[in-house]
């Protein structure tokens, strides 16, 4: 519980969100303070009022008021995709517009009732992702109800390439396994050229990711990559200097308790080291 405990330096929380289940997570900037999991509550699914119902029964157990909050949203609550600029973008409305098309003609309709964000660049092509409004107001009214401060609502996929940015080489591809889905954000050299999000079926093993990435290399109009570079808890035998379509997979350590849920390990995506 966390009536018990005031907000300190140092700490805070995090939520991770999901269509299935949302759980609570203590963090500290501490190294010698492990994470903490402190409650997980199942949902009924992906509509904004049962995981408004769910972000109640979570938070009514504990006191969160004071405290900074990091919510991170599974990516099958939004919407991810790749923009690229108009020649000549000069402006902010520029890039907005060039999102806004690409997201009419990758999901058949406007983006009106989603909240559009993303990492605007004029010169090269960037992420963008789409939070439906709803939900948004859902969340912005749980900080208000509970008067804990909201810091950040972000996809995982985007607070997972962010936090392994640095470590992102040239030529490799990046992806993120969660809930039994492998999302991948495919690489022109360092340029952004696609984002692709698949289910990974029963007993998917080198063999697999190997013909999965060929596919996707080919949808995207790209050759194989050098590697692929994949966090979260991926199949051990994925990993390898290079395969038989030689590209190289690595696995970034994934340090959370193999035991806790999938919403709790979410809650955890994107936190720094």
């Amino acid at each position: 519980m966390l009536s018990k405990l005031a907000p300190r330096l140092g700490r805070g929380l995090r939520i991770g969100v999901a269509p299935d289940g949302l759980a609570l997570v203590r963090t500290s900037r501490w190294r010698h303070e492990r994470a903490l999991l402190l409650g997980t509550v199942r949902a009924g699914g992906a509509d904004p009022a049962s995981i408004g119902v769910a972000l109640s029964m979570l938070l009514g157990e504990h006191a969160t008021a004071g405290w900074p909050v990091t919510m991170v949203l599974s990516d099958d609550l939004v919407r991810l995709w790749q923009v690229t600029p108009p020649p000549g973008a000069g402006r902010m409305a520029d890039l907005e517009g060039a999102a806004a098309l690409r997201y009419q003609a990758l999901f058949g309709s406007f983006a009106g009732g989603w909240k559009i964000s993303a990492d605007w660049s004029g010169s090269q092509p960037f992420l963008a992702a789409a939070v439906p409004l709803p939900l948004l107001e859902v969340l912005q009214g749980a900080a208000r109800s509970h008067r804990f401060h909201l810091v950040e609502v972000v996809p995982q996929f985007v607070a997972a390439l962010n936090q392994f940015r640095k470590l992102h080489r040239p030529g490799a591809w990046f992806g993120v396994v969660h809930g039994g889905v492998l999302s991948v954000a495919a690489f022109d050299g360092r340029q952004l050229a696609a984002v692709r999000t698949s289910p990974i079926p029963a007993g998917a093993d080198r063999d697999w990711l190997e013909s999965h990435v060929a596919r996707e290399a080919l949808r995207v109009g790209l050759g194989r990559p050098e590697r692929l570079q994949v966090c979260g808890p991926a199949p051990k035998g994925w990993a390898s200097s290079a395969g038989r379509l030689k590209f190289a997979c690595t696995l970034f350590e994934d340090e959370t308790d193999p035991l806790w849920p999938d919403s709790a390990r979410l809650a955890l995506s994107g936190r720094a080291p």
